[in-house]
């Protein structure tokens, strides 16, 4: 047991009466508890705010109550009555805010007004927001070139807040959007775009209903989109089956308790939310699918001969498809001995998952970060993609592919034009509704907004929400990266750690949160979210700000555009007294928002549409696309291997239970049984002897990598868990500091945090650079 914490199994299962003593809890600790009841009835209805943490879609029927655990804890943690104000920063110096823990910062409340960063006492200090957007607009135009800018965003961003934020950078000149996506799902848009012409799910929340089969992928639903459960339990109910592939047995996945049902919590029942669950290595989810596509073609194969009804779909093939041959060659070229070693699976259990598969005549695919945060993680996505077109399950309801998003509105971001590397229709549509010429060159995602700050090729960094420091790889370097900037401007909600880490100048802009009304020239304004179903609807705040000196989001960003381009190329104070000016732009610009204003009146919104589930596919044949890929010959990196380091363990990171992203709501893991501490890293307890070690035990980890030099976390305790043998599990942002900032996916640049080679060592007595960050 740890002195602040401990390690105590949990049998409950997922949500029921555990879930609402953790709401409670949270509730209770906002120190607005009745205010904020009021806000978490409103959550996700029709007349009130979108939840502002996960980007889960709902269902059509009416529900009085719409948010789920970790829903709770995100309003609650928003409208906190506690304030970061003057007087807080007058208290404490950055040094000193530094050496506390992530959630500790998080904790102390809302942040309640514009500062700036006084290096000389090494305090913040009240400033005006004029004279902030003044400063910024100083040192935006002091750069000898735009591209010397980094513009990051969050997730959480509004459509209208994106869109505004990346009409502005165009104006200003350059493409350097670093942006959350860039860490999560960019291999699911480079993998979709390539197959089906487009980078989103294909199917909706009804879908899910209509499913034979639903494949649950390295996910963790019952932690990161808790609503998800209910279909799922629906499913299983229904004589569905649903497939989880996961290498943590999680018990969302496993058991769930609906808090909604009197009967069930009066008996302490559940219901299952899997039929079947696989735990492939980390890393093996590739070989695992090509050997259920090499046992649907011997199926197939057999077919012929015999007579028997056809495992693929020819029709579907025949019309629709291209490159099945080069396809169904590969698979034919991929032994058996290395699908069944790298996929750490028998070939029994991927013959099993194969013939679940085969007998659903509908199948709908979810992933999330499971298979978007390794090395081969676009050829991995579309084997999965492969899989569905050789049975014609993209295209028809209840059946197709979804990409889980993360937070609230990433979807909506990326929608709204925040892309590094912008397509050349929207550059165009741009040039042509605002009249000024756009920057056409590809601009920085999050990885090399990191290495031109440390190389002192990008200056500026302005963070539209979230918490760069924090999020990103390699955490030394890249504290180090943005200390090298002369300017660092975080647009905020709360204090994190990312504000601690500053520029020669710093400013930290507090803005309303989703639950807060926001009142402009023309009345109370409402914004624009879309769901991971490509649903867009308004969310309208329902608590007073908690400061009278908070702005919206597209206000700072307004008020940043105005200071550095004027009255161009529109007037930002005429947008900002009815958003509604904000979405005839976006009706003008970005396609399928059309009458935009007018189809917000609908209850829930509209859907976006997706040309892939018409299967209409833009794609360069013209057809959905077969992908002919060789397995990884290894996943270790082979200029590690081939200095001789064999890692004891693979690392993956990971949340806890009461964790959103980096914001910590809590120091507990209820599900996984760890309460109070995160400094802990979940072993099989074989490896944990092997390794010389007892659980309990204090370790350093050491990433490998082919730069030879130390990544080191230190002070970790050893769990015995249920894990497969040579892997790991630990939590993020703490274990952020082993991912190599060079260790990226092929053609996505999105750190390998699911796969992290590593080596375990005695803890080495002081050295504990984990929970209060790196740097």
């Amino acid at each position: 047991m740890s002195e602040k914490g401990h390690i105590r199994p949990y049998g409950g299962p997922a949500a029921g009466w555990g879930a609402l003593k953790s709401v409670t809890k949270s509730w209770l600790g906002s120190e607005n508890a009745f205010k904020n009841l009021k806000a978490m009835l409103k959550t996700n209805q029709s007349n009130g705010f979108d939840c502002p943490g996960c980007a889960w879609g709902e269902s059509s029927e009416s529900a009085l109550v719409r948010f789920c655990e970790n829903g709770a804890k995100a309003v609650n943690w928003e409208s906190t009555g506690r304030s970061v104000d003057q007087a807080f920063f007058a208290r404490y110096s950055v040094s000193e805010l530094a050496r506390q823990t992530d959630y500790w910062l998080e904790y102390q409340g809302r942040l309640a007004q514009p500062m700036k960063y006084d290096r000389a006492t090494d305090h913040y200090v009240p400033v005006s927001w004029d004279d902030a957007f003044t400063l910024i607009a100083d040192h935006l135009h002091r750069l000898e070139s735009p591209d010397q800018a980094e513009f990051y965003t969050s997730g959480r961003a509004s459509n209208e807040a994106a869109f505004l934020y990346q009409l502005f950078v165009r104006a200003y000149g350059t493409n350097n959007f670093p942006d959350c996506s860039n860490m999560c799902h960019e291999a699911s848009g480079v993998s979709m775009k390539e197959t089906l012409g487009v980078g989103k799910g294909t199917v909706v929340f009804h879908d899910l209903e209509l499913a034979d089969a639903i494949f649950v992928i390295g996910q963790n639903p019952g932690t990161n989109h808790p609503r998800m459960l209910e279909p799922l339990r629906e499913a299983v109910k229904r004589g569905a089956q649903v497939v989880c592939i996961n290498p943590l047995k999680e018990r969302g996945l496993e058991r769930f308790q609906h808090p909604q049902h009197p009967l069930e919590m009066l008996s302490n029942g559940s219901e299952p939310t899997s039929s079947a669950y696989f735990r492939p290595a980390l890393g093996g989810d590739m070989a695992m699918f090509r050997g259920m596509a090499k046992f649907l073609l011997k199926w197939e194969r057999e077919a012929e001969v015999t007579g028997a009804p056809a495992v693929f779909d020819h029709a579907f093939i025949n019309k629709h498809t291209s490159g099945l041959q080069p396809y169904l060659a590969e698979v034919d070229a991929t032994p058996w001995e290395h699908i069944e070693a790298q996929s750490g699976l028998t070939l029994a259990d991927i013959e099993l998952a194969a013939r679940i598969y085969c007998r659903a005549e509908r199948v709908i695919m979810c992933w999330a970060m499971g298979l978007t945060q390794h090395r081969h993680s676009v050829p991995t996505i579309q084997e999965v993609i492969n899989l569905q077109l050789l049975r014609g399950n993209v295209g028809k309801p209840g059946a197709g592919l979804s990409p889980v998003r993360g937070h609230s509105n990433v979807q909506g971001d990326r929608t709204m034009g925040i892309d590094e590397q912008p397509p050349a229709w929207l550059l165009d549509a741009i040039e042509q509704r605002f009249r000024f010429r756009v920057p056409r060159a590809h601009g920085h995602n999050a990885v090399r907004a990191i290495q031109a700050m440390e190389e002192g090729r990008a200056r500026v960094f302005v963070g539209l929400g979230g918490n760069f420091a924090q999020a990103t790889p390699d955490t030394r370097r890249t504290h180090d990266a943005l200390r090298q900037c002369a300017l660092t401007v975080n647009i905020a909600t709360k204090l994190n750690r990312s504000h601690l880490v500053t520029g020669h100048d710093s400013l930290i802009l507090p803005c309303l949160g989703r639950t807060e009304i926001d009142m402009q020239v023309e009345g109370v304004q409402g914004i624009t979210v879309e769901d991971t179903f490509s649903m867009v609807h308004l969310s309208f705040g329902q608590l007073p700000p908690h400061s009278a000196e908070l702005r919206s989001e597209p206000a700072i960003i307004a008020g940043i555009a105005k200071a550095t381009l004027g009255n161009h190329p529109v007037d930002w104070d005429w947008l900002l007294e009815d958003y509604n000016r904000i979405r005839d732009l976006i009706a003008d610009t970005i396609p399928g928002f059309q009458d935009f204003n007018l189809r917000l009146q609908k209850p829930g919104g509209f859907y976006l549409g997706n040309t892939a589930a018409q299967r209409l596919w833009k794609t360069a044949s013209g057809k959905a696309q077969f992908t002919a890929t060789t397995l990884p010959r290894q996943l270790v990196n082979e200029r590690v291997t081939e200095r001789g380091d064999q890692p004891d363990l693979i690392l993956q990171t990971m949340r806890s239970h009461d964790q959103y992203n980096t914001t910590l709501y809590g120091l507990d893991d209820r599900y996984r049984g760890v309460f109070g501490l995160r400094d802990v890293v979940f072993v099989n307890e074989q490896d944990i002897r092997r390794l010389g070690f007892a659980p309990g035990d204090k370790v350093d980890l050491v990433s490998l990598w082919e730069d030879g030099k130390e990544r080191r976390v230190s002070g970790f305790q050893l769990v015995a868990y249920d894990i497969p043998e040579g892997q790991a599990a630990a939590y993020y942002p703490e274990t952020n500091p082993l991912v190599p900032l060079e260790s990226y996916g092929d053609r996505t640049f999105t750190p390998t945090s699911k796969f992290v080679a590593i080596k375990v060592e005695k803890a080495l007595p002081g050295n504990r650079i984990a929970t209060v960050a790196a740097g």
